[in-house]
């Protein structure tokens, strides 16, 4: 059985009034779900409230979850709006720059951050680090999403159709613009 599988498995128990079963999806999701509110929220506590509301509303709408899409991309919308909403109202806007260092292993050319001996490589990952970061900031905001969907959550291109509510061929066009604007950005630093 496999992830999904088990995941459609928990979710009709607790359809069927289990609580114990949405307990275990909170603890195989809560991780990702808080590292996924920090791109919008950097406050631990706030965090932890914006998490906990997204597992609640999720909670409250189990019953009409019809299994059209991966759990996860189910859960990972709800997290995003509950955190927009959040920031909306706090009078706060999303932040510009919203993916950190540690998830940059995933881009191309990131394999030499961790080749980093001497001060001069040290500067230099320094420097291609910052060029990425500032890249996906760059990004229009559908590209940004849907790059971060793929590279940093590891979700399929259908789930994130189903996120960004949007045909697949859609999502592979942003994924292939936002590479390619990445990849210019960072040509110099890693030739």
């Amino acid at each position: 059985m496999d992830q999904d599988e088990n995941d459609i498995v928990l979710v009709e128990r607790v359809q069927n009034g289990d609580k114990q079963a949405f307990n275990l999806l909170v603890q195989k999701y809560q991780f990702r779900i808080k590292h996924l509110v920090s791109r919008f929220v950097k406050d631990s506590y706030e965090q932890e409230d914006i998490v906990q509301e997204s597992f609640i509303r999720a909670y409250r709408a189990i019953s009409r979850f019809r299994g059209d899409s991966a759990f996860y991309t189910w859960l990972y919308r709800i997290a995003v709006n509950t955190s927009k909403n959040y920031l909306v109202a706090m009078g706060r806007r999303p932040p510009a720059q919203d993916v950190i260092a540690d998830e940059m292993v995933h881009t191309r050319g990131a394999e030499r951050l961790v080749e980093s001996n001497s001060p001069e490589q040290i500067a230099q990952n320094d420097q291609l680090v910052e060029a990425i970061k500032q890249s996906i900031s760059a990004l229009p905001e559908e590209l940004k999403q849907a790059i971060q969907l793929r590279e940093f959550d590891g979700l399929s291109y259908e789930d994130i159709a189903v996120a960004m509510n949007c045909p697949i061929g859609t999502v592979r066009s942003r994924i292939f613009r936002a590479r390619e604007a990445i990849e210019q950005a960072i040509a110099d630093l890693v030739e």
